[in-house]
């Protein structure tokens, strides 16, 4: 059996969600994945980035790689399908990535990593095509796997393996839709363990402050706050908030206080807007 490492980011973060999914995971590629909880307040963001991170980590090495398998279980909060959306899955420079098909999260790999088409499954049509080909599963199992509603848990697991093992996995390709125009207003993906609040595009797409700052509302100080535009964080004078050229994403933004937490200034959460961002 190939072992891969697993990656697996999902928004079913509980502790016996990630005990079962990890058990699962562990039996079928022999080794104990790596599990990131997304529980914040704006899971799609936060995976859309993460997932460029976790691609991207994969770069600047000198050398080649180990086959990496990265896991992504995050819904579409729009209830349009009836036991959950599909899921998808790419090869990218020999990683595995296996997605439910959620635009918000994939579109920004079509933008910054070039990757232009997914592999769309059916459930039940590849589970049926496993047990009639190569894997021992009885009717009763094919269709517990089918119907239930865990399928990040009892399915997808599978299918990574599967498709590890060459296996011939029914899919239809399906193109990503081109990356949308950029919102006018600048979300906050990620908000780190230090206030850090990780912007959704590259620093030099943040609209404004031509002229080297922005004024910015903070609920804290009551009234709007002088933002300075700096390369890097080490940059921006002490005490100060800065948007800086970050550590995620290709040249991602990040609005920063040097020494304290822009979150906690700006009362910002993942998924906020910024308010009135204004050069």
């Amino acid at each position: 059996m190939t072992q891969r490492p697993v990656v697996s980011l999902t928004d079913c973060a509980d502790p016996n969600a990630l005990a079962r999914q990890s058990a699962r995971i562990a039996a079928l590629f022999g080794a104990t994945p790596s599990i990131l909880p997304l529980t914040g307040p704006d899971p799609e963001g936060a995976a859309a980035l993460t997932l460029l991170d976790l691609l991207r980590a994969t770069d600047l090495v000198g050398g080649p790689t180990q086959p990496t398998v990265f896991l992504v279980n995050i819904a579409p909060r729009d209830g349009h399908w009836p036991n959950g959306v599909p899921f998808c899955y790419f090869h990218l420079r020999g990683h595995l990535v296996i997605s439910t098909l959620n635009a918000r999260v994939l579109a920004p790999l079509r933008g910054y990593l070039g990757v232009e088409e997914v592999q769309v499954t059916d459930v039940r049509e590849v589970v049926e095509a496993a047990a009639g080909q190569w894997a021992g599963l009885a009717q009763q199992e094919v269709e517990e796997i089918v119907r239930t509603q865990f399928r990040s848990l009892w399915y997808v697991p599978l299918l990574a393996r599967w498709l590890v093992d060459g296996r011939p996995v029914p899919a239809q390709p399906q193109p990503l839709p081109e990356p949308a125009a950029e919102e006018a207003h600048v979300r906050v993906a990620v908000v780190d363990n230090f206030g850090n609040c990780k912007l959704d595009r590259p620093a030099a797409l943040i609209p404004g402050g031509t002229e080297g700052g922005w004024l910015l509302h903070s609920p804290r100080e009551g009234g709007t706050v002088e933002v300075g535009r700096f390369d890097r964080l080490p940059d921006v004078p002490h005490g100060r908030p800065g948007i800086t050229t970050g550590s995620s994403g290709v040249g991602f933004a990040e609005l920063v206080v040097r020494g304290g937490s822009a979150a906690d200034l700006f009362g910002l959460r993942e998924g906020d807007r910024l308010p009135c961002l204004t050069s």
